[in-house]
């Protein structure tokens, strides 16, 4: 149950920074809505995978380069969720970018991305 909420705290930290870096991208430079969800994926996914080895699952001492492949696979699958959902909301249903990100984000992050990451990424052997 601890590591849940880690998970979500990390969640929550990541997800801060991923919106962060897509809201700055599309108010402030005009980028394109999908390439901005893609920039805050990554800035969010970099924050979450550190977060992630050290402090909620604490494994750290686990080989580095096979958790970043296991995370990468994993990431590759919620970033193509997260651009899917988010453009399904956006230009299908007609919802403002950010509450199709927050949408998106909620599901992807507790149906998804917590499962793989607790027992495929950062399982301690």
């Amino acid at each position: 149950m601890i590591s849940f909420l880690k998970a979500q705290l990390n969640s929550i930290i990541s997800t801060a920074v991923d919106f962060l870096v897509m809201i700055v991208l599309v108010e402030f430079f005009s980028i394109y809505y999908i390439a901005a969800v893609v920039a805050g994926a990554i800035a969010g996914a970099m924050t979450n995978f550190i977060l992630g080895r050290v402090w909620v699952f604490q494994a750290k001492n686990e080989s580095v380069k096979e958790q970043i492949l296991k995370y990468s696979l994993v990431w590759t699958g919620s970033l193509l969720l997260n651009i899917c959902g988010v453009y399904f909301f956006t230009d299908i249903l007609k919802v403002k970018y950010i509450i199709s990100k927050i949408i998106t984000s909620i599901t992807v992050g507790v149906s998804f991305n917590y499962i793989l990451q607790k027992r495929f990424v950062f399982s301690v052997k």
